[in-house]
């Protein structure tokens, strides 16, 4: 009766209802089994689209691209688009097959690419598309202006360009100022980068090199954390860690705290280990992959560090295995006021999962610097059948544009969507 209740809790509200709930409703590990459940994309025909809230239109603004995955807009408006993918080998795109029982999709190598777009005419559209960037790159996800200085994250290194504003392409070589542990074998390669508010620093996500550290800890060096290095790359340092894979990170608008989503371990069952959205604290270990939410993993078995008992328990829970990617706070000026400082959460889908979660948008309030409510549903309508696996297409990352609109990947139907509030 006790695992029912659980079971009943979890799914009418745990998770989104902050981390107290969360942390008393967990089921215990393998309470459920863990199953390899991939989704198969079906993409978006005859018109289409995502759906959002009353209120909002949604349209196809690009498409085309190579697997987009994240974005990032320069002061003149201009989108850039990061086109990058897992580079998997031919035997590892026949072992991913086998394992998805044919249904896992979009394995091709990586293509490593950056495309602009420009909106001319100013009407909310891209009319120009330029390759922006293409030297230099390996499976390149992050990208920061400083100065006149063009950042891209690579997965094994940070390297810097030379810019000039309103320029439609780079060919000058790249140099790499600092190198970044690769993310190899598709585990969570991703790297993305943000700068402070003095552009003094540039904050770098790292995943795990593992689910659970089960390869040995040592070669986990530098993974796992948000790492942190001067925009030269000198003096790279771990700014936080025991983060399994964090990949989005905002500045929360009120407090200017840094904050991020983490991608949890997998294995333990359909309800473990939640997700999560969480403000970052300096020298703040997170508990990977000893602890989740103040409870021990089982299967972990090495040795245990001094500050194990110290880790911080992250603020917000999500749902378990929504693979919440995407993370920006809303500071534009065009939707409607209830948006306003509330954090918008990108979830890529499940694949550990027996009913598909995630591949959807969530839209967390927050006042005072804090999650202050439930999580909403924003753009949705991404999955097909959950009973038959189906899904549309899978989002990944998101930026609130100078005209207050929201610009979302959907990297395995190559496509990006424009969210805009009506007039």
């Amino acid at each position: 009766m006790r695992t029912l209740a659980v079971f009943f809790s979890l799914i009418i509200s745990a998770y989104g209802l902050g981390q107290d709930k969360a942390i008393d409703s967990l089921p215990e590990p393998f309470a459920t089994k863990s199953v390899s459940n991939f989704s198969n994309v079906l993409g978006w025909e005859n018109g289409r689209t995502p759906k959002a809230p009353e209120g909002f239109t949604v349209t196809k603004y690009a498409d085309g691209f190579e697997n987009p995955r994240w974005l990032y807009e320069l002061p003149n408006g201009d989108i850039l688009v990061a086109q990058s993918n897992s580079n998997y080998g031919v035997f590892k795109q026949i072992g991913a097959w086998l394992i998805g029982a044919g249904k896992s999709k979009n394995l091709s190598n990586s293509a490593d690419l950056i495309t602009l777009l420009r909106d001319t005419d100013k009407d909310g559209m891209p009319d120009v598309r330029e390759t922006f960037l293409h030297d230099g790159l390996n499976q390149p996800f992050g990208m920061l202006l400083i100065g006149d200085s063009f950042y891209v994250a690579n997965t094994d290194a940070l390297m810097r360009y030379p810019y000039k504003e309103g320029q439609m392409s780079i060919t000058a070589k790249g140099e790499k100022i600092a190198t970044l542990p690769a993310g190899k074998a598709n585990q969570h390669w991703t790297r993305n980068i943000i700068t402070n508010e003095d552009e003094s620093k540039i904050y770098i996500a790292v995943g795990s090199g593992s689910n659970i550290a089960e390869k040995g800890i040592e070669k986990e060096l530098l993974k796992a954390n948000i790492l942190r290095c001067n925009t030269d790359g000198s003096e790279l340092e771990i700014f936080a860690s025991g983060l399994r894979n964090p990949v989005g990170m905002d500045w929360e608008p009120e407090t200017k705290v840094l904050w991020t989503v983490v991608n949890e371990r997998d294995g333990l069952g359909n309800f473990l280990v939640p997700d999560y959205l969480t403000s970052v604290q300096e020298d703040g270990f997170y508990g990977w992959p000893y602890t989740y939410f103040g409870h021990e993993d089982p299967r972990v078995k090495i040795e245990q560090p001094t500050r194990r008992g110290e880790a911080l328990i992250p603020d917000y829970a999500l749902k378990s295995h929504t693979a919440s990617l995407g993370l920006v706070f809303y500071d534009g000026n065009s939707f409607p006021e209830k948006y306003n400082g509330g954090a918008f959460v990108v979830q890529h889908g499940s694949w550990n999962k027996k009913k598909l979660s995630g591949y959807r948008i969530i839209y967390i309030p927050f006042e005072n610097g804090k999650p202050s409510g439930p999580e909403e549903d924003f753009l949705t309508g991404f999955i097909v059948d959950p009973q038959e696996d189906e899904v549309y297409g899978r989002p990944v990352g998101a930026i609130v544009t100078e005209d207050g609109s929201l610009l979302v990947t959907d990297d395995k139907t190559h496509t990006i969507w424009r969210i805009s509030a009506n007039d």
